[in-house]
């Protein structure tokens, strides 16, 4: 009861004092393993994100994402339900203040300086594990800004709504995307906890579009490779014919609010592969890449993926024998909104109030869940979390202070917007 506690308890003072509690927290729930694909562990690590969300008095919806869906979806992965929780507590306020974090984290590749990515050593200030900085770190200071409002009876100005969701290292459509067109939320404004970190808060964020390409050459015996189609050489050509695209990509440009100027880019082969029957002594009858191409946030992703498939087609008949098939594997909106909104000014002095120097607002060259808010719900949205570093890659992990700090800023945040 707030007779009970501490006279001058604040929300940062209970954060400053249960720092070993949070850390805690956050080792648990890397423990849990939930790597994507497949998706392991959704079940487990959702009914501890649940519970302890209705330990603070939240009303908890745990939804199973039905499997009609997810056959048509994800139809190999359907021995890995998914499941999204969304909590509300209402304080009585006029309007909503919603919170999503993804708990879904890349699989682990490579030598970690501790052994395993799945159990999370502090050393110097700094956690290391898979999911520290992307993004359970983020999870973490969510809960534990409520839990610091509610241990020091502080009532916050809005309602607040919370998202903890699957398969954003997907393509989010089981996770944020399903609950922004199916979930019933009731958000005005929307905190999605990355993008933004440290001094800088996030106001957008580029879009993407992936694509496959596939060349489909003409198996032939090795000593007699004129009686093939090399897939092999049709694709390393048209890779070359991408040069001039990158080129055209790069004349143009979105200004940031920080001052930056972004471009468009295209990453080629992050997949790339033979099909079947290879072997040394044939001619590749198929050949198989990926292009990632970013997409500003003033550009259209529908435009980018049309200009993008017609000059690979265009190419292709430039090229003698090269046949190629194009097929969209997903894609993700960018999205903007100017820093001049009141919700970005309550945040930027919030951020500011606690860690006391300047901040700017920034566009993320990467994508994240914020334009499911931005454009589905058409809700002001902004990105801030503890972040960190080595996201997806060895050593990944978070700075102990950046947790707590961030759990300070979504209080301060909580308190001082007036919406």
């Amino acid at each position: 009861m707030a007779s009970q506690l501490p006279r001058n308890l604040t929300p940062s003072l209970y954060l400053d004092r249960h720092t070993a509690e949070l850390t805690a927290f956050l080792q648990k729930i890397i423990r849990l393993r939930t790597v994507n694909p497949p998706g392991e562990n959704y079940g487990a690590l959702t009914l501890l994100l649940a519970s302890t969300l209705k330990n603070l008095g939240f009303e908890v919806r745990r939804i199973p994402i039905p499997r009609a869906l997810q056959k048509k979806t994800l139809p190999d992965l359907l021995s890995y339900p998914r499941y999204n929780v969304i909590g509300f507590w209402n304080t009585g306020a006029k309007k909503t203040l919603h919170f999503n974090a993804h708990y879904d984290v890349v699989p682990v590749s490579g030598n970690w300086r501790y052994g395993s990515a799945f159990n999370p050593i502090i050393e110097r200030g700094w956690m290391y594990g898979r999911g520290t900085a992307d993004m359970k770190g983020a999870i973490t200071s969510i809960v534990f800004a409520l839990q610091a409002l509610q241990q020091s009876a502080v009532r916050p100005n809005f309602n607040i709504e919370v998202s903890f969701v699957a398969d954003e290292e997907t393509d989010s459509a089981l996770g944020t995307g399903w609950i922004t067109q199916y979930g019933k939320l009731r958000a005005d404004y929307a905190v999605v906890g990355e993008g933004g970190e440290g001094n800088a808060i996030c106001c957008g964020h580029n879009g993407v579009v992936w694509l496959n390409v596939q060349i489909h050459g003409k198996a032939a015996h090795g000593s007699l490779p004129a009686k093939g189609i090399n897939a092999l050489e049709k694709m390393s050509a048209l890779v070359l014919a991408l040069s001039g695209y990158k080129r055209q990509l790069a004349r143009r440009t979105f200004r940031a609010p920080n001052g930056e100027r972004l471009h468009p880019t295209i990453n080629i082969g992050g997949v790339f592969s033979a099909g079947e029957g290879g072997k040394i002594n044939t001619v590749p009858a198929t050949a198989s890449f990926t292009i990632d191409r970013r997409v500003l946030p003033n550009e259209n992703v529908g435009a980018a993926e049309r200009e993008l498939t017609t000059f690979l087609k265009m190419a292709a008949k430039k090229i003698p024998q090269c046949r190629i098939t194009v097929s969209k594997i997903s894609d993700n909106f960018s999205c903007y909104r100017s820093p001049t909104h009141p919700l970005f000014i309550a945040l930027q002095a919030s951020v500011t109030r606690i860690r006391r120097q300047p901040t700017q607002a920034m566009v993320s060259t990467g994508f994240n869940d914020m334009h499911f808010f931005a454009q589905v719900k058409n809700i002001p949205t902004l990105g801030y979390g503890p972040g960190g570093v080595d996201y997806h890659g060895v050593n990944e992990r978070v700075r102990i202070k950046d947790l707590v700090d961030s759990a300070k800023i979504y209080a301060d945040l909580l308190t001082t917007f007036q919406g």
